[in-house]
């Protein structure tokens, strides 16, 4: 019996026994899968955060199938990190044409220039513009730019990235003599900015004429000489208005464009004669147009006998004295005095009017 019993119990012991193999082994690779399943939750999760690409990490055989569409993880590539905002495309910011800045405020600003050396060709501007460039308060622009006769075409903001950095204490300042000349300037700067002042530097119209053609002179040498360019008919005393050198010295007719835009308070006059003789008495009247404190005084002159001119004096930034270039204060051509004399008859009703128009007598006759 006992042999039956057993006999009976031991053919299903194997079939017991894949059972419970079968039953570990199912039980085994739902806790895999609910275990893979956990992390891919996670690393999506994560990803999806982040903004980074989903993936699995290390699927198994069984999960495979179930998330086949999920990229493997690249176990070379390091976890995600914080995604860092999107770099713009490099655009200027947009800058409105009629805005009077631009720049970094650390290292000043780019401005429009609040005063304007407009006048007149050989009066003496680059004398003005060297001497106030001594004051602290002021910064100007070494070249001359002819934004408002000859590249006004090419708008503010170019005119504006010519000018140095100014802090807001500071003058931004320019010099292109041509401008008081130029029939469309006065309107240009008005739509610039109302407020500009304006600087004129004149000189016994004259004289300004016999330094112009020297300085033509010097650069083409087979012109015709000053008595012929400057009248039409000698004899008869008929001046040739026509020709630059002469027109320029005509005051106050180029003046009456300029009054039709600003008033006669912004505009200074410098006498060219005056800055020679007394320059810190003129540059005085002009620290005092500009607003700024008188800075520049005697102490920053020497009279050079050798060009004719005062210059400054050497500072704590500068070793040597400066004085204008070998251009200025070259030696006239010998005109004859009997033309002298006629052209002065010519100028003297200009003159007068214009000491009537700006109330100064600049003693040219």
């Amino acid at each position: 019996m006992a042999y039956r019993v057993l006999g009976r119990a031991g053919p299903p012991q194997p079939r017991r026994a894949r059972r419970l193999l079968f039953a570990f082994t199912l039980s085994l690779s739902c806790t895999y899968l609910c275990y893979s399943f956990l992390c891919c939750c996670d690393d999506l999760g994560r990803s999806r955060l982040l903004g980074a690409p989903r993936c699995l990490r290390g699927p198994s055989a069984g999960g495979q199938k179930l998330l086949q569409k999920s990229r493997p993880c690249d176990p070379s590539r390091p976890p995600p990190s914080e995604p860092s905002a999107p770099s713009a495309p490099t655009v200027p910011a947009p800058r409105l044409s009629g805005s009077n800045h631009s720049g970094s405020p650390k290292l000043g600003t780019k401005r429009l220039p609040q005063a304007l050396i407009v006048g007149v060709k050989k009066g003496g501007t680059r004398a003005v513009l060297e001497f106030i460039r001594v004051h602290p308060d002021v910064r100007a622009l070494g070249t001359e730019p002819h934004f408002f006769d000859r590249n006004y075409g090419r708008g503010l903001d170019w005119y504006r990235s010519l000018m140095p950095r100014t802090l807001e204490s500071q003058i931004t300042l320019e010099k292109t003599p041509s401008y008081f000349v130029t029939q469309e300037a006065p309107r240009r700067i008005f739509n610039m900015s109302r407020d500009t002042k304006l600087i004129v530097v004149v000189r016994n119209p004259v004289t300004r004429a016999i330094s112009d053609y020297t300085q033509t002179l010097s650069k083409k040498p087979d012109i015709p000489t000053f008595e012929g360019l400057s009248f039409r008919n000698r004899t008869l005393g008929l001046v040739d208005v026509s020709w630059n050198a002469i027109r320029i010295g005509m005051y106050v007719l180029h003046l009456e464009s300029w009054l039709q835009y600003f008033p006669l308070a912004q505009i200074h006059f410098v006498s060219g004669e005056r800055l020679i003789t007394d320059p810190a008495g003129e540059m005085g009247r002009v620290q005092d147009f500009l607003g700024i404190k008188r800075f520049i005084t005697d102490k920053h002159f020497y009279f050079n006998k050798t060009k004719g001119f005062p210059c400054l004096k050497k500072t704590e930034s500068s070793l040597l004295p400066r004085c204008l270039g070998k251009s200025k204060g070259r030696t006239h051509v010998q005109i004859d005095p009997e033309v002298i004399d006629q052209l002065r008859e010519f100028y003297r009703p200009y003159n007068i009017k214009f000491y009537e128009t700006v109330g100064q007598d600049f003693r040219w006759e």
